[in-house]
């Protein structure tokens, strides 16, 4: 076999043309966005606890998750071509389920951060030291790492019947499985099944975490105090809640042979939408990033 087409959202070169021009817009905006995090939380010496050290990964593991997909659709809309050799689709499958297991994994991490800061905070410089930190970004990229390995080693093990037409922009794994030629897809299937629980399990231990945060912040006897801990706080459970929300709807759609405008919009914010509002919902809004970045802005110009 060698490869696979990828048949985007219209046969209309047109439409397809216009798709790729929103999806350029979008990744614009997220890849200017998440170096700016990286950048100010990287140079900026006032952004150097872990809260901002987590911020600085999980804007990596956007740029990574956005990049895995989104060129590739906007080169093959403006080339009018949609084919992907099996190599490439292997690659683009592990590292796109990669960055978002890790992801997942990420925003758990930080909300323990937030547990600890808001209801441990004479403890938080002892929990949360640099190798605690460190272990725990270590953790996100290997729990990734190997989900990526498993779902890629289960789907790419099954043969693959019919025309080797997939009906998405990239190579989305339920769709790669509908081209299955028997119950080969059953591996793949009890692969789902396990990393689907672990997600829950980090999702049940967000909200665990949360319903301590608010119920901390509810007793602060500071209005100053509660509207900085929600500030910090409600982006991050925003944040959450667009990335399970997407990626549950994903894999729970049914998925057809022609993509109606559901689909479409379902995909987008599955695959887009959450990189490219995370740094403006969770982070360009924060007043700390913001003077850090003007810092950085202008000790830039001050070389120049």
């Amino acid at each position: 076999m060698s490869g696979f087409l990828l048949t985007g959202f219209s046969v209309k070169p047109e439409l397809e043309i216009l798709y790729a021009l929103l999806f350029l817009v979008f990744y614009l905006l997220a890849l200017i966005g998440n170096v700016l995090i990286i950048t100010t939380t990287s140079l900026g010496d006032s952004l150097q606890s872990p809260m901002y050290f987590f911020l600085k990964h999980l804007s990596f593991l956007d740029l990574c998750y956005i990049s895995v997909t989104v060129p590739r659709f906007i080169y093959n809309s403006f080339t009018h071509s949609g084919n992907i050799s099996l190599w490439e689709c292997i690659l683009q499958c592990f590292v796109f389920t990669l960055c978002g297991c890790a992801e997942m994994s990420m925003l758990t991490v930080m909300s323990y951060d937030h547990y600890v800061a808001i209801c441990l905070p004479l403890h938080y410089d002892v929990i949360m030291d640099f190798r605690t930190c460190v272990q725990g970004v270590a953790g996100v990229w290997v729990s990734g790492a190997i989900s990526g390995v498993m779902h890629t080693a289960a789907t790419f093990s099954i043969h693959f019947c019919g025309p080797h037409v997939i009906h998405q922009f990239f190579c989305d794994i339920p769709e790669l499985l509908r081209l299955s030629c028997s119950n080969e897809y059953l591996g793949e299937i009890g692969v789902t099944a396990f990393v689907a629980f672990l997600s829950l399990l980090c999702f049940l231990f967000i909200g665990f975490s949360y319903v301590h945060i608010f119920s901390s912040v509810l007793r602060m006897p500071s209005a100053e105090g509660r509207a900085k801990a929600f500030s910090t706080c409600l982006p991050h459970l925003v944040v959450v809640i667009l990335f399970v929300s997407t990626g549950t709807f994903e894999f729970l759609k049914p998925h057809s042979d022609t993509p109606s405008v559901l689909d479409i919009l379902l995909t987008i914010f599955y695959t887009v939408v959450p990189p490219t509002v995370n740094p403006m919902v969770y982070s360009l809004r924060n007043k700390a990033i913001q003077t850090a970045l003007r810092k950085v802005f202008k000790s830039k110009m001050s070389l120049i």
